[in-house]
């Protein structure tokens, strides 16, 4: 396709999008609920169909090269199909944020005014080659009442289209406009760009991927983007940490998905508690096959640690390497934090109370942990029952976006008459 056929397809489909929103935005939770368990049975009954179509972007990747990691990403497994039905069924029992009323006040002229919540409107969704986003971000925004434009990597195009195929049957049978769920059927960048111009069609765009991509996006949108640039996150041992709390946490940090966006990727300890737990931590980390990577305080009490380069600090492994850092207080714990981390998750190991309530009030970060595992930042541990992504910036959500992060508020006011004097 030329530039110019692709612009005025994305344009059409972001035009169609917004106006199947107006109506989506409306619909009763029963019906939005109903579209999503219909969407279940649809996924199950087109079960081969989708694996026939995922095939073909599997092989082409194979032939690609693509790594094992990423034909694994791609891969929609019967396990991989099996969540998917599962989380249709989880969204469609989560309470409906839309038309939630709160904060009611009447006011001295006589009028009482409140907020009601409502949809945010159309969501841009750019991610990689996880063709399972498909589903869970298009059900999530069809939830929250908001239309989606997709635009999936083009290493799923097969697989991305089929599940569109498949939502919009199922929208359509409930005579909902098939384009509010929508999958931009190009592979050529110059989409991503076109996308990015729909100010007019798109109220938020939400990329998922590598840090190349969304800061891609960042750079490039007219639109607001809701930001994980990456995850470096930290563990604090205080120097009342309870060390076998600590062991524990940085255990279960690292080693249980190194490559997530809340594992652990660094471990900042007080320097008098750092001969006594150091020790013990870098034995039991080392023996699941950690690398740590330290400074020369660390190293000088366990000397099997790698000097770590400059490029390490801040650096987001995503596989079985950790910095080590031994620090002269919480001072210096925070000033590191503010200078290497990514605002996604930090934590820290402590009895006192008031260390722990100072590390709550001065870190910035989307989640904040007493004694507590990186892996909880989640939206399901978190109780949202699902999220679409983890927002470290802070307009207009900060942390995991679940339903009521995908809507806004709007002010009501309720009057018998009154006029302002």
């Amino acid at each position: 396709m030329t530039n110019t056929e692709i612009e005025q397809l994305i344009t059409g489909m972001a035009a169609k999008g917004r106006k199947a929103a107006r109506k989506l935005a409306a619909l009763p939770t029963a019906i939005k609920d109903s579209i999503l368990l219909d969407a279940a049975k649809e996924l199950e009954a087109q079960r081969d169909f989708i694996k026939a179509e995922n095939k073909k972007d599997v092989d082409a990747g194979r032939e690609k090269g693509l790594s094992l990691a990423m034909l694994d990403r791609l891969t929609l497994s019967d396990k991989v199909i099996n969540s998917m039905i599962q989380g249709l069924h989880e969204i469609a029992a989560l309470p409906d944020p839309v038309g939630k009323m709160d904060e009611m006040k009447r006011r001295p002229s006589g009028i009482t005014v409140g907020r009601m919540r409502v949809p945010l409107g159309v969501i841009g969704m750019i991610y990689e080659a996880r063709p399972n986003v498909t589903i869970d971000a298009a059900a999530l925004c069809l939830k929250a009442g908001n239309g989606v434009l997709l635009r999936g990597g083009s290493e799923a195009i097969h697989s991305n289209l089929a599940l569109a195929g498949l939502l919009q049957k199922v929208l359509a049978a409930h005579n909902v406009p098939a384009e509010a769920a929508q999958v931009i059927p190009v592979t050529d960048r110059y989409g991503i760009n076109v996308m990015l111009a729909q100010e007019q069609f798109i109220d938020v765009i939400i990329p998922r991927g590598g840090e190349g991509l969304i800061r891609f996006v960042t750079e490039n949108s007219k639109i607001p983007v809701l930001k994980h640039y990456k995850g470096v996150c930290h563990m604090y041992v205080d120097e009342s940490g309870d060390v076998a709390t600590g062991i524990r946490l940085a255990m279960n940090g690292k080693t249980q998905r190194p490559g997530v966006c809340n594992a652990l990727e660094g471990m900042l300890i007080h320097k008098s508690i750092a001969p006594c737990f150091l020790p013990a931590a870098a034995k039991e980390l080392m023996a699941a096959g950690v690398e740590l990577r330290g400074c020369e305080q660390s190293r000088a009490i366990v000397p099997e640690i790698v000097p770590a380069q400059d490029s390490d600090w801040g650096t987001e492994f995503l596989e079985l390497k950790m910095i080590v850092k031994v620090v002269d207080d919480m001072d210096e714990a925070i000033r590191y934090i503010e200078q290497y981390g990514s605002q996604h998750t930090e934590v820290i190991v402590t009895n006192s109370y008031a260390n722990s309530q100072r590390f709550l009030r001065e870190v910035d970060a989307s989640a904040v942990m007493i004694n507590a595992s990186s892996r909880f930042n989640d939206g399901g541990q978190f109780g949202l029952g699902a999220e679409i992504g983890i927002s470290t910036t802070k307009l207009h959500a900060y942390g995991p976006m679940g339903l009521e992060e995908l809507t806004t508020r709007k002010f009501v006011v309720y009057g018998a008459g009154e006029i302002r004097q």
